[in-house]
């Protein structure tokens, strides 16, 4: 049985059948395609420039190198992966996404934050730990709506299998 014929007679209610046509619209895939594109070609770029870069590197600039391409990769990874799914995923990829968002979020500020305080004095490493805090911050606040979202959208569809029992 799979997700679309869930009631009698193999038909969707309304209510469920909006949501989920949201969720497989074409301007959902598009975002999601525009996504792996800017991570896999952030990643191309990123790869070329480093190869190009002349030798030897300090190790902290490769290790910047190395990931910003893992994260432009798993960007377009996890496009891939979401456009290779044939059916609602309820906001899974949501979910997803935003914890990749918040993984690289918090990366990105702890190394901002010990960069600065290496190379810098207090006023910038505090401006460092403050914009990264912003997008730790945003991050948070977008998986928990993305958590939101997809128990929302759980619990409609189990209620709706429910009542067509």
């Amino acid at each position: 049985m799979n997700d679309r014929d869930d009631t009698a007679g193999g038909r969707v209610p309304a209510q469920l059948d909006r949501l989920l046509a949201a969720e497989v619209s074409l301007r959902s895939r598009m975002r999601h395609v525009a996504v792996g594109l800017a991570g896999g070609a952030g990643a191309a770029l990123l790869t070329v420039l480093w190869a190009t870069e002349p030798r030897p590197l300090p190790v902290r600039t490769q290790a910047a190198f190395a990931g910003l391409i893992a994260v432009g990769l798993a960007w377009a990874a996890f496009a891939g992966w979401v456009l290779t799914r044939r059916r609602p995923l309820f906001a899974r990829d949501r979910v997803i996404g935003a914890r990749l968002a918040l993984a690289v979020a918090v990366v990105t500020c702890g190394a901002g934050t010990a960069l600065a305080a290496a190379r810098s004095g207090a006023a910038q490493t505090l401006a460092a730990g403050m914009a990264g805090a912003c997008l730790v911050t945003a991050a948070a606040v977008l998986l928990r709506r993305a958590g939101s979202r997809r128990r929302e959208l759980l619990r409609l569809r189990d209620a709706l299998r429910q009542d067509t029992d």
